[in-house]
């Protein structure tokens, strides 16, 4: 379930991110969680299973599009499918009149995710 960030989820939202390459600097990490807590244009979301948060996305709104800025699962949980969940749940949560494009730091996973779907429904008969 995609639940959007509050000040109260800082340390869990800042461990996530910390996994993402571009932020394993601590003084990156906190500019980048200021940004989501003060610009209304940059929103983040966490990913919840159960009682338990294990996934982060991060968007900056343009226009009628939201560029993935972030996405990160916790590695005891990747390679499930988590991310693309995350993405799809994500359009539900901005509606269909937001199109979701990966920045271009997340566009060969976003390809990958989507691309693997299409080959199976391919393989399905679909």
């Amino acid at each position: 379930m995609l639940i959007r960030y509050k000040k109260s989820y800082e340390k869990i939202a800042m461990g996530l991110l910390s996994f993402v390459p571009s932020e394993k600097e601590i003084k990156t990490l906190l500019q980048t969680i200021k940004r989501y807590e003060e610009d209304e244009k940059w929103q983040l979301f966490l990913w919840k299973d159960g009682d338990d948060i294990i996934g982060v996305i991060g968007v900056q709104l343009i226009d009628q599009q939201a560029l993935i800025e972030h996405l990160s699962v916790n590695p005891s949980y990747r390679a499930e499918g988590i991310g693309r969940e995350i993405i799809l749940a994500l359009g539900k949560v901005l509606g269909e009149n937001v199109r979701i494009v990966p920045s271009s730091k997340i566009k060969p996973y976003f390809d990958n995710c989507f691309q693997k779907k299409q080959e199976e429904k391919k393989e399905a008969g679909e």
